[in-house]
């Protein structure tokens, strides 16, 4: 069961973590904004979290929850009952030999999360390694396989999801924590482009940020009633490939405006945008290309 993939330790001892609770709550986070640490392991396929280090614990990483994430609200609410738990997932934020890093648009007919811009991901199956999830996804949403010893990688951090992602467009469906992998090539963004063949299933649009934009992205204010004026340095748009109804490919320009856009309060006024989370994990990107 999902429950039992993902254990918290509390007070010494591992305890799951049922579908309504907030993993960021359990782990002692305040009203204050974060993000928080985490000391986590994998063990035969659990993920093991703790505010403090335990033996085994093989990583410190930053976690992270949205301002409105309907999980922190029904932290004050009675206890409901399921037998759901929290599912596992993993991100890849695969960056390029030039410091650029893939981004793929969900493909619109998707019942979670249509047409936002995320980077390749997905769920982790039993006894799985973490990166080897992340490569796995990366192949059946893009058709990448990197080569052997061409490619380094870095634990970025974790994000506490929900769809749908307030609860003022209802009770939340799905829970996912979901964790965010650097992957590194030695390769340029034009040898990894040649090879994308992404799969019309799960993605319709694919394109590489640079650190100026993903930047200016990055540091918009999810929550808020609006971005700010952009940046007189950021170029008005950003280039991208959209796959064509025949499943060729063709060029599609963007404004930068869509990228910045943020989580509306309702369903109903829901538009292309980059989700929380993956702002979340460009701002980690960014403080590690500055390390």
């Amino acid at each position: 069961m999902a429950a039992a993939r993902l254990l918290l330790r509390l007070a010494g001892r591992l305890e799951s973590v049922s579908f309504t609770q907030s993993v960021c709550s359990l782990l002692g986070a305040r009203q204050e904004p974060g993000p928080w640490h985490t000391h986590c392991s994998l063990e035969r396929g659990q993920m093991v979290l703790s505010s403090t280090s335990f033996p085994g614990a093989s990583e410190r990483l930053p976690i992270q929850r949205p301002p409105f994430c309907p999980f922190g609200a029904l932290d004050q609410q009675p206890e409901i009952s399921t037998n759901r738990g929290v599912e596992l997932g993993v991100a890849v934020i695969l960056q390029s030999s030039d410091q650029t890093v893939l981004l793929t648009r969900r493909a619109c007919t998707l019942r979670v999360s249509p047409n936002l811009w995320v980077p390749p991901g997905g769920h982790m199956e039993p006894d799985e390694e973490i990166l080897e999830c992340g490569l796995r996804e990366l192949w059946e949403e893009c058709g990448l396989q990197l080569p052997q010893n061409q490619f380094s990688s870095v634990l970025l951090g974790f994000w506490e999801s929900a769809y749908p992602p307030r609860l003022s467009w209802g009770f939340p469906k799905y829970h996912h924590l979901i964790l965010y992998v650097l992957v590194i090539s030695r390769e340029s963004q034009e040898q990894l482009q040649a090879r994308i063949q992404v799969n019309p299933n799960e993605v319709n649009a694919f394109m590489w940020l640079g650190p100026d934009v993903a930047g200016a992205v990055a540091a918009t204010e999810d929550g808020t009633k609006a971005p700010g004026l952009l940046s007189q340095d950021l170029p008005l748009s950003v280039c991208t490939t959209e796959l064509k109804d025949d499943g060729g490919t063709q060029p599609l320009v963007l404004p930068v405006s869509t990228l910045m856009r943020v989580t509306p309060a309702t369903a109903e006024e829901d538009k292309e945008r980059v989700s929380t989370g993956t702002k979340f994990a460009l701002k980690l990107w960014l403080q590690h290309l500055g390390r």
